[in-house]
């Protein structure tokens, strides 16, 4: 390679990698649930991190979770298509407020698998490690707490 091509190809190269977006990145937020506890929930922006979800994951641990993140308020359904453990799962309005809930939803061990959607439109998902919800008392109307981070 010459010189001059050299000298072109590494700023067109730092302008490449300088122009993908973060919303590809792994994200994290902490929510604070209404009884105080505290989960770090891995985001899900972008339309393959929704569609990826938890799947092929062997476990997941109290204090962690997953928040599905759109772009407007709609009825979203979830399936547990290729999923290893069973999980609650909270559906949220723009306000933070729990609109449905979903409870012990089991790993679909063949298709066609059922679809679990809200009885309100939601902005949110956040799914949690069975049990979550009874432990800590959440029920419709509670509001959850957190700060997403720049999403673009």
């Amino acid at each position: 390679m010459k010189r001059n091509e050299r000298n072109f190809l590494i700023p067109l190269c730092l302008i490449f990698f300088s122009s993908i977006s973060l919303r590809g990145e792994v994200k994290f937020v902490k929510i604070t649930l209404p009884d105080g506890f505290k989960v770090t929930a891995e985001l899900a922006i972008t339309e393959e991190q929704r569609q990826q979800g938890l799947m092929f994951r062997q476990g997941m641990k109290e204090d962690q979770g997953m928040l599905f993140i759109f772009e407007t308020e709609d009825y979203y359904s979830f399936w547990m298509k290729n999923m290893h453990f069973a999980l609650d799962m909270l559906w949220l309005d723009s306000q933070r407020r729990i609109v449905h809930i979903e409870e012990n939803v089991p790993p679909c061990p063949n298709e066609p698998c059922p679809s679990y959607m809200p009885s309100r439109p939601a902005l949110y998902v956040l799914e949690l490690v069975s049990g979550s919800v009874k432990k800590h008392g959440l029920k419709i109307g509670d509001r959850l707490d957190f700060i997403l981070p720049p999403l673009k």
